[in-house]
């Protein structure tokens, strides 16, 4: 591929960018400058940028981070749809984002791995309940 090639005359990467713009939904606003998107769709051009490099791996920083309850959502959908056919390691704070969005969860506390599984097998481990919800353990009955 010639890098000094105009975009016109470069049919499949025009074709693939209107794909990655429609999967995160930037489509109808490809003719605005990024600083007129607002602050959710700014992330999702960020991740339109990481999708042309067709990774199958894509590790997301807090991709919610500073969105609305509407923003977040649709980052949510967007997640999702394009997990498929990749791998998404996302780093978030948001639990509610989380378990939303994951097949397996690892928790960490103070560098160290606290809690691996399932959201449901994370949303029951009394450590991570301790930790980050401030509950106590359950008790347990004592044998008889």
């Amino acid at each position: 591929m010639n890098c000094w090639a105009r975009a016109d005359r470069l049919p499949a990467v025009a074709e693939t960018t209107w794909e990655i713009l429609r999967a995160v939904e930037l489509d109808a606003k490809a003719d605005l400058p990024a600083t007129f998107l607002g602050h959710g769709l700014q992330r999702h051009l960020e991740i339109a940028i990481a999708l042309a490099c067709a990774p199958k791996l894509l590790l997301l920083d807090e991709p919610t981070a500073g969105m609305s309850p509407e923003e977040t959502e649709r980052t949510i959908a967007l997640v999702k749809r394009i997990a498929a056919g990749r791998t998404v390691i996302v780093v978030e704070h948001k639990m509610k984002v989380v378990m939303s969005i994951s097949d397996r969860i690892t928790v960490l506390h103070q560098g160290a791995v606290l809690a691996e599984g399932s959201p449901e097998e994370i949303r029951a481990h009394d450590r991570v309940q301790e930790v980050y919800l401030g509950r106590r353990p359950r008790a347990h009955a004592a044998p008889a």
